[in-house]
């Protein structure tokens, strides 16, 4: 999935055209999400193939824990929740981002 897909594009005054700013909504908490402990190398992107078998969906992972690292390396030794609910995730996304 490429998450600016949906992501409108719009026209500065001088032409440049450029994407609007994406929103990533919260991630709700689910009874089914997996929680790991996350070890040295982990990244959000490596996660993403793991558990969804499509390592673009790292912001999925990333949004659900919070992070505002520029950096899709995941420090060692952190809980991470692993959301299952995927579908939902991404209709939520692409709604908020139209």
């Amino acid at each position: 999935m490429n998450r600016y897909e949906n992501i409108p594009e719009l026209k500065s005054p001088s032409g440049k055209i450029y994407r609007k700013n994406v929103i990533y909504p919260e991630v709700p908490l689910s009874e089914n999400d997996y929680y790991v402990i996350s070890t040295a190398g982990d990244r959000y992107d490596t996660l993403a193939q793991q558990f969804y078998n499509d390592y673009s969906l790292w912001w999925v992972i990333a949004a659900a824990n919070n992070s505002e690292r520029a950096s899709l390396v995941v420090e060692p030794g952190i809980q991470l929740r692993i959301p299952t609910d995927i579908e939902n995730i991404i209709s939520n996304f692409n709604n908020t981002n139209r």
